[in-house]
């Protein structure tokens, strides 16, 4: 099964485009469709998957995250509230669905989570092997014997494979720990702030040491626990964050989901909207790619 972080590929899609590279003959872009049609059919044509899901965003910063960290996104908040995305964006995401649609890749979201929530629900459900691409460094806690995150942090074509090794190999912990890792370390693109003064490494040293954040939160109050100098009283004066980072930055592996027709389509579920879309938004070339993608993958 191969899993599809849609809005990590969309907005790299949308960035990595120039809108004056890609519009149809009124002038609409079609940057974020082209770029992320051709990633999808990139990905098909390189990995093979017989099952495909693109999970979505339905909401993007979910109020029970924000409850335990206020911060969480907030940088990302629009002056009217929602996300900040890009003007020539917005209206893209809907003709991405339409494609998936019009081609018979199964798309899904869930109400009061993120789109790596849908990944982790997914991913767990299995049956595996199960692959997920994304760009967000997050999903690295679902890596698992089943499970290889294909990171697109430099972009498709130069996607990495990480198993478990790899994530061992680049952070120091396993992928089971990751997330704690992750709360002690902070991460400013999604608002989280760790702990000030340690880094990766202090981070993983902690998690090899202890084994998980609770325990660590525990070693804290424990007069007997050995710390190096000043470590302690960091790690106590951010207690009331470490307390609930970890949930937050957990991705959640039970979500409610729509029953999904998982299927790789071996050809268009409906060719002649397909062409329509095409037709209508300038992107006859990546939908062929697309098409051929899901052919040689039937071969």
């Amino acid at each position: 099964m191969l899993l599809v972080d849609a809005p990590s590929l969309y907005f790299r899609a949308y960035h990595g485009i120039p809108e004056s590279a890609a519009q149809t003959d009124a002038g609409e872009p079609v940057n974020a469709v082209r770029g992320f049609v051709d990633m999808v059919a990139t990905l098909i044509r390189t990995r093979r998957p017989d099952r495909l899901v693109c999970a979505l965003d339905y909401d993007w910063r979910p109020a029970w995250r924000v409850k335990l960290i206020p911060s969480y996104k907030r940088h990302r908040l629009s002056p009217k509230g929602g996300e900040e995305v890009p003007d020539g964006l917005v209206p893209q995401i809907p003709v991405i669905l339409e494609v998936l649609s019009a081609v018979g890749i199964a798309w899904a979201g869930a109400k009061d989570y993120e789109a790596d929530d849908v990944l982790g629900t997914l991913a767990k459900r299995g049956p595996g092997p199960v692959e997920v691409a994304s760009g967000d460094r997050d999903l690295f806690q679902l890596v698992d014997p089943h499970t290889t995150l294909l990171y697109c942090g430099r972009g498709v074509a130069k996607l990495e494979a990480c198993d478990e090794a790899a994530v061992q190999a680049k952070y120091g912990v396993p992928a089971s720990s990751y997330a704690d890792f992750a709360a002690l370390r902070g991460d400013p693109s999604d608002g989280l702030p760790g702990v000030p003064g340690v880094g990766e490494k202090t981070a993983a040293r902690l998690i090899a040491r202890y084994g998980s954040l609770d325990a660590i939160v525990q070693a804290v109050d424990d007069p007997s626990s050995d710390f190096a100098p000043g470590l302690r009283g960091k790690l106590a004066e951010a207690m009331d964050y470490l307390k609930v980072a970890s949930e937050v930055v957990r991705v959640a592996v039970d979500v409610s989901l729509p029953k999904l027709d998982v299927g790789l389509p071996l050809s268009p579920k409906d060719p002649d909207e397909l062409l329509r879309l095409a037709e209508r938004w300038n992107i006859a070339g990546p939908c062929r790619r697309l098409v051929d993608a899901l052919v040689a993958a039937a071969d």
